[in-house]
């Protein structure tokens, strides 16, 4: 008779396998598979962008500078359009209570999530490619170090979506429920019709001219980050003329760092350099649109 695993059972096995995010330990390498699947609980119906533990402020809103773990660099950025697939894993449940980067506290019973290089806290949807089954949540935590994975999950989140140990994932962020929870967690209030609400901040000077979006001739663009600050998006172009015709490009409240004016070959060319070379999810554009990175 073919026996169900049980939750508890399943986080117990998985302890041993999946990377510590916190700590970036590289023995832990196993990749998860060949257990026994879970029963995949149903989609929670219930769940909203309103919940409000995943709306909540946080003790602070935390991005950070580059960083290195196990001699791999890693770029924190403020991208509002990050859309990638890849691998994703399970939180170990001994995390259970312990701080997470930004000064949350990791509730496993909760749907959370890890990243590298997302804001912490950011809304994203996470879907199984395996059954088409998705799930909200807040990534409050850096992780999961291993290159081969671009997210874990907390067990909660996991078995709302029926992953087994690692499995292949969307990975979409949320803009306006993103920006909602940041602006929650710094203090920013909307501001009501017919008012006028002055905000102090330290925000680059406004766009120049030259952070206009430039002419766009080839059919293929790869964005490397998009930041809030003007210049953080100009001190990353410059550094990424090193692959192509890097830019800034100006839209909205936000300034995108991208390498335009590629055909196929040379954009999958660049962004599989920017994931060797710098540890970075690039995205990708068709003729102004976003498609799937991997699909050149």
């Amino acid at each position: 008779m073919k026996k169900i695993i049980s939750l508890t059972a399943l986080i117990a096995m998985l302890a041993g396998c999946a990377d510590l995010s916190q700590t970036g330990s590289a023995n832990v390498m196993s990749d998860g598979f060949g257990e026994e699947p879970l029963v995949a609980a149903p989609v929670d119906a219930q769940q909203s962008l309103n919940d409000a533990y995943l709306m909540t402020a946080a003790p602070k809103y935390y991005v950070g500078s580059a960083y290195k773990v196990d001699g791999v660099q890693y770029i924190p950025v403020e991208d509002l359009t990050y859309n990638q697939t890849g691998v994703a894993g399970v939180i170990p449940m001994e995390l259970n209570g312990t701080k997470t980067s930004n000064g949350e506290v990791f509730d496993a019973a909760q749907m959370l999530a890890t990243s590298k290089t997302l804001p912490l806290p950011t809304i994203a949807r996470v879907t199984n490619l395996e059954n088409g089954q998705s799930v909200i949540v807040r990534v409050n935590n850096r992780g999961p170090f291993v290159n081969t994975r671009l997210m874990d999950l907390s067990p909660a989140a996991a078995q709302q979506i029926g992953l087994n140990g690692q499995g292949k994932v969307q990975i979409q962020v949320l803009a306006e429920q993103s920006t909602a929870v940041k602006n929650a967690t710094l203090g920013v209030v909307a501001q009501p019709v017919g008012e006028t609400v002055v905000v102090e901040t330290t925000a680059a000077a406004p766009a120049t001219p030259e952070a206009v979006a430039p002419q766009v001739t080839g059919e293929y663009s790869v964005q490397v980050a998009a930041f809030y600050a003007q210049d953080s998006a100009d001190s990353l172009a410059q550094r990424m003329k090193a692959y192509g015709d890097a830019v800034v490009i100006n839209e909205g409240d936000m300034f995108k760092v991208r390498i335009i004016n590629l055909d196929a070959t040379k954009a999958r060319g660049v962004i599989d350099a920017l994931r060797n070379n710098e540890g970075m999810a690039p995205g990708l554009l068709k003729n102004g649109r976003w498609v799937n990175a991997d699909s050149i």
